[in-house]
């Protein structure tokens, strides 16, 4: 249990920045993009998507193809489903650790 935290934990503070969270929900939709993509519309500049998109890239959560002269980010949900597993295991333990303290205060 403890390695897998350790795997989770770069996910987890990936994930934990709203810029990064808008990222990823937007590269969700399936269609990977470009940097310059990603910047439209956006009060940030390129560079700073770019860093944005190197942690979730160092997560496991983006990864990148080179297209041409630019690179395309698409999104991996599998550190995403491997996360909700996890949590779906605390949630588990919690719960029955909940049950077990309410039927000794029942008893």
């Amino acid at each position: 249990m403890a390695a897998k935290r350790r795997d989770h934990a770069p996910v987890f503070a990936a994930l934990g920045d709203e810029t990064r969270l808008s990222l990823v929900a937007v590269l969700c939709g399936g269609q990977p993009r470009s940097i310059s993509q990603l910047a439209e519309g956006s009060r940030l500049t390129r560079q700073a998507i770019t860093k944005h998109l190197r942690v979730l890239e160092s997560a496991g959560v983006v990864h990148s193809v080179r297209s041409g002269r630019e690179s395309l980010f698409g999104f991996d949900p599998e550190p995403i489903e491997e996360i909700k597993e996890y949590l779906d295991l605390v949630s588990e333990q919690w719960d029955q650790a909940l049950a077990r303290r309410k039927s000794f205060v029942e008893d």
